[in-house]
């Protein structure tokens, strides 16, 4: 990892925390007309940086750039993009975008460096990656999201940075539960979080700094103005208005 710069857009002051903030690399700077920095939000944390707390939490529709941050994130910490811990290795199929060469981050003095990335999407391949070293259990035999809870569960020893990728995917409602249990547990332990999400369950995360993501770039929000929030209780409490709409 590059020098750290004195100076920088944002001024930051949370030292314990492994990840203190995000923002474009100088020496690597990114071709603005590319994607993913066509997207208002990449384009917004790489030109005024992203200053991270103890639990960030990222929402927004399908193709806002939740996913593609929160991987950058992963890959210029050194995680495997695929999922895992700092040592994790397995790799099937190139997906990642090419943000992470890109940014700068500020890591607090004496934090722990250690970490684990889990997505959604890549989980079947973690699973086997595990059974293939002989690592967590048979987890292809138990259901997604019983594997999922089991992984978390097995894995907290880890102290350091978590990110998470739309976990909400392999849950049920008393699964994201559960999930957001694991997860307060990990940052009472000294753990850092930062995880994307389309369910209000897991936007609930206790002392979350909660952003929205879209086309004006990312903003913070609080829970009851999350449009996803507004949105399910709308739907919940009149799924006819929503529905009528499909024909």
């Amino acid at each position: 990892m590059p020098a750290e710069p004195v100076d920088g857009p944002l001024q930051v002051h949370a030292p314990l925390l492994p990840l203190r903030a995000v923002w474009e690399h100088h020496l690597a700077p990114v071709d603005p007309n590319a994607w993913p920095a066509t997207l208002a939000p990449v384009q917004q944390v790489l030109r005024e940086g992203l200053e991270l707390g103890p639990v960030t939490v990222l929402t927004g529709d399908n193709g806002a750039g939740k996913s593609t941050l929160v991987e950058a994130i992963a890959g210029a910490y050194g995680l495997n993009p695929e999922g895992g811990g700092t040592g994790a290795m397995h790799s099937t199929r190139l997906t990642e975008s090419p943000l992470a060469e890109h940014l700068q981050l500020v890591r607090g003095a004496g934090a722990a460096k250690s970490g684990f990335f889990l997505r959604a999407e890549t989980m079947h391949s973690l699973f086997t990656y595990y059974e293939e070293i002989g690592v967590g259990g048979m987890m292809h035999e138990r259901s997604h999201g019983e594997s999922f809870l089991e992984i978390v569960s097995e894995r907290s020893r880890i102290r350091g940075l978590w990110l998470l990728d739309e976990p909400e995917s392999a849950l049920s409602l008393p699964g994201c539960l559960a999930l957001l249990g694991l997860l307060q547990d990990l940052v009472a332990a000294g753990s850092q979080i930062i995880l994307s999400t389309h369910s209000p369950v897991l936007a609930a995360l206790p002392a979350a700094d909660l952003y929205e993501l879209g086309e004006w770039g990312l903003r913070r929000t609080g829970y009851d103005e999350l449009t996803l929030v507004r949105t399910w209780r709308s739907f919940l409490d009149a799924p006819q208005r929503f529905l009528r709409h499909l024909g």
